[in-house]
C-alpha cells in the first residue's frame, strides 16, 4: 500500500487544534472540533485501557492535563470517560467517540502509544473501530512492532513510523537496548514496511528519512512545528507539517 494524497494535502493539527489560553486542551473533543472547523487534519494519540478500549490521550497516566491520577492501563473505559480535563467541562473520549465526532470531515492521523512489550491489543481495538469508519485515517507509532501490527491487522489503512535520530534510555525507558538500536536510522524499515515517515523537525535533514522519501517514495511528515524557523525547515525538507501553537 502507498500513502494517499490526502495525507499531505493539508497541515496536521498536533493533538487537535488546542489552545490552552482558550481552555481547549490537547486530545479533548473541543480540540478535534476546532481542527475540523479549521479544515485541518487531526493527529491524535491512543492508549489502551484495562478493558481493551482505545482512549484518545497522549500520556499513559492521568494528572498532567486531567483531573485524577494513575495509569490509564489500570482503568476501564467507563472510568476514563468520566475523567475531566482541568479547568474545562470536557471529558476524555475513545477512538470511536472521535470517529463519530469527526465523521470523515478531515483525516485522522492516529498514533498508537506503546509500552514496547509486544502487546497488540490496542491495534486490535483500533482495527475494530476503523472497520466501520469510512473516513480517511492512518495509523502510526514510534514502535516498529506496532507498525508491523498495523500492517497485519489493518492492511487496508496506510501506516507510518514516527522517528527521530537518537533513542536514549532516559527518553525511552520501556524500550530495550536492542529495540532502541533497531529504531535508530529506520533499521526496521524492511520489516515494518511503513507507507510514510513522521520525523522530528529539529533533526531534519537526515539520511534515513531522505532515503525513505526519495528512494522508496514514502511521504515525509514532520513534527512538531511551532516556530517560523521550524516551519521553514518543514517546507524545505518534508511534504507536510504536524503543527501546534499557530494557525497555518
Amino acid at each position: 500500500m502507498s500513502a494517499p494524497d490526502w495525507l499531505t494535502a493539508r497541515p496536521v493539527a498536533h493533538r487537535g487544534l488546542h489552545d490552552r489560553a482558550r481552555s481547549i486542551i490537547e486530545n479533548m473533543p473541543g480540540a478535534a472540533q476546532a481542527a475540523v472547523s479549521g479544515n485541518f487534519a487531526i493527529e491524535c494519540d491512543i492508549q489502551l485501557t484495562a478493558d481493551g478500549e482505545a482512549m484518545v490521550h497522549h500520556d499513559d497516566a492521568l494528572g498532567r492535563l486531567t483531573e485524577g491520577s494513575g495509569p490509564l492501563l489500570g482503568m476501564t473505559a467507563s472510568e476514563l470517560r468520566a475523567v475531566r480535563f482541568k479547568d474545562t467541562s470536557e471529558r476524555m473520549m475513545s477512538l470511536g467517540d472521535l470517529c463519530a465526532l469527526v465523521n470523515g470531515r478531515v483525516p485522522l492521523v492516529i498514533e498508537v502509544k506503546s509500552h514496547f512489550d509486544g502487546d497488540r491489543k490496542l491495534v486490535k481495538r483500533m482495527a475494530e473501530v476503523l472497520s466501520s469508519y469510512d473516513g480517511p485515517a492512518v495509523g502510526m507509532s514510534f514502535d516498529p512492532d506496532q507498525v508491523e501490527a498495523l500492517r497485519k491487522l489493518i492492511p487496508s489503512r496506510p501506516r507510518g513510523i514516527v522517528a527521530e535520530r537518537h533513542y536514549t534510555e532516559a527518553d525511552w525507558p520501556e524500550a530495550s537496548p536492542a529495540q532502541r538500536r533497531g529504531m535508530t536510522h529506520l533499521r526496521h524499515f524492511f520489516r515494518s514496511r511503513p507507507d510514510f515517515i513522521a520525523y522530528w523537525v529539529d533533526e531534519l535533514p537526515a539520511a534515513a528519512p531522505w532515503i525513505a522519501r526519495n528512494i522508496f517514495g514514502c511521504p515525509l511528515l514532520t513534527w512538531t512545528v511551532r516556530t517560523p524557523v521550524q516551519r521553514e525547515w518543514a517546507s524545505r525538507y518534508a511534504d507536510q507539517m504536524i503543527f501546534e501553537g499557530f494557525l497555518p
